[in-house]
């Protein structure tokens, strides 16, 4: 299979006053298409710090990152910015929707950073909607769904440019646990069904029961990998 995500001897070094630390101390990691890995760790172990990297959001201190081939590492704040339009769709824990605008708008906002004319963009958000099971919330405000519906549509948002990455960082961390199983659920279907490639934030192992794959991090290293034979729950 292919590589999309491949990080190589990855450190990030914080200075805090006259003390430095190590958030990331020469992780190396590869991801393949298709995958469905959950990244797990207590707080303050390099598993967000390593979601930021990822989502090029930040950079590293030393080392390489390559994002489907590209070498990121050292890319400008605005080549990052494109590449991560087109490479990546992001899910946070806070829905992260605009509180004024229809689901059907929030869906689109990453098409208008993009430059696609509206009427691609609409049909875009439309089907993206639908694949999450809301078609018939297209004209609902935020505070008129549920938070479980919230999700959905910060889903359907991160996969209506076809970005071939999804990064979720704790997605269920707002929800109840019949919600969080729904949402799940999604993200299965995204993988199996989507082919989409999925690294997901969790600190509860309920959630990372869903991954086909399941990485730990400790005091900024990786303390163990593992590929399950087969997803237990399905």
């Amino acid at each position: 299979m292919r590589k999309v995500i491949e990080v190589k001897n990855l450190i990030k070094t914080y200075q805090t006053g006259d003390t430095s630390f190590n958030a990331l101390n020469n992780v190396s990691l590869t991801v393949e298409e298709g995958e469905f890995v959950a990244i797990m760790g207590a707080s303050g172990s390099g598993k967000s710090t390593l979601m930021n990297m990822i989502g090029c959001l930040d950079k590293p201190t030393s080392g390489q990152y390559f994002l489907d081939g590209i070498d990121v590492s050292t890319m400008t704040s605005d080549e990052l910015a494109n590449i991560r339009n087109k490479k990546l769709g992001f899910v946070f824990q806070g829905f992260n929707l605009i509180s004024r605008t229809t689901a059907l708008e929030n869906v689109q906002l990453p098409m208008i950073y993009a430059g696609i004319k509206e009427s691609e963009r609409i049909e875009r958000a439309k089907r993206a909607l639908k694949i999450v099971g809301l078609e018939k919330r297209e004209s609902h405000m935020p505070n008129q769904m549920s938070g479980g519906q919230q999700q959905r549509v910060a889903i359907a948002r991160a996969i209506v440019n076809d970005a071939p990455i999804i990064l979720a960082d704790e997605p269920t961390g707002n929800l109840d646990t019949k919600t969080s199983i729904e949402v799940m659920e999604f993200f299965v279907d995204l993988n199996e069904k989507h082919n989409k490639t999925i690294v997901l934030v969790t600190h509860e192992p309920d959630i990372a029961e869903y991954c086909k794959r399941v990485v730990k991090f400790r005091d900024g290293q990786i303390e163990s990998d593992i590929v399950k034979v087969k997803n237990d729950r399905f």
